[in-house]
């Protein structure tokens, strides 16, 4: 006999309103709800997989994390990227080295390194304390204090910032910019500039072609009071980890 708790489980597949129902009533049960969907995750779609992430996040307990892991094996790479994300959001002890495994595996598959997944998963690692971007002096030293220890730079300084990743070694994937008014912050639009870069080619030539195409970015982009950039870049050792 289906109990009430797996009926709501399986409703979480249900995108046309029943899911977002179900997911709030899972999150208001707790942690007695996660017995029930982490056994019901395996029948459920990709659709009720990401929202049994987003429950398993809000509810915050620990037992959730060998499911999380076992959802980086999943054919959805976006329940992969959300599964990667969550498992370091809960500081789920051991997740370390299954996400370095999900790592390899887009290197194995060449997913580009700025796609969401790959992103996502060297996000995890470095709040997991298992990778650690190279920052060089410069770039730390112009970095803006944030009370939420988001990295973020001015962007009068953006030019400065792409010459000493690049000086470094660094290839920087793609910028996004923010508007901080009156202690409210929000995503604002940066350039209609559009680059892909060919990631079989020499790490050194990656670095030059981010490089120009950053620094065009750069002439275009929004400056002022209150305007900050917040660039994303990786390492030889992120597309070469052998290396």
């Amino acid at each position: 006999m289906t109990t009430h708790v797996e009926r709501l489980v399986q409703q979480l597949d249900d995108a046309t309103g029943p899911s977002y129902d179900a997911r709030a009533e899972l999150i208001d049960m707790g942690a007695d709800a996660l017995p029930a969907l982490i056994d019901g995750l395996p029948s459920l779609g990709g659709f009720g997989q990401l929202t049994a992430i987003e429950v398993f996040e809000e509810v915050g307990d620990p037992r959730c994390g060998p499911a999380l892991i076992g959802l980086l094996n999943s054919d959805n790479p976006t329940v992969r990227e959300w599964a990667a994300m969550a498992l370091a959001s809960l500081d789920v002890e051991g997740a370390a080295e299954p996400l370095r495994r999900a790592h390899r595996a887009c290197l194995e598959h060449a997913t580009p390194p700025d796609w969401t997944e790959p992103d996502g998963i060297r996000w995890a690692l470095t709040e997991l304390g298992a990778r650690t971007p190279v920052v060089p002096p410069l770039t730390a030293r112009l970095r803006a204090t944030a009370a939420d220890d988001v990295p973020r730079w001015p962007s009068a300084h953006f030019t400065d910032i792409i010459n000493d990743l690049a000086d470094h070694a660094q290839v920087i994937l793609y910028s996004q910019f923010w508007q901080l008014d009156a202690g409210r912050e929000y995503g604002i639009p940066g350039t209609t500039l559009d680059w892909e870069l060919d990631w079989t080619a020499p790490w050194e030539h990656l670095v030059e072609e981010s490089r120009t195409w950053s620094l065009r970015e750069a002439s275009e982009a929004p400056v002022g009071d209150g305007i900050f950039v917040a660039p994303s870049w990786i390492d030889r050792s992120d597309l070469h980890p052998e290396r």
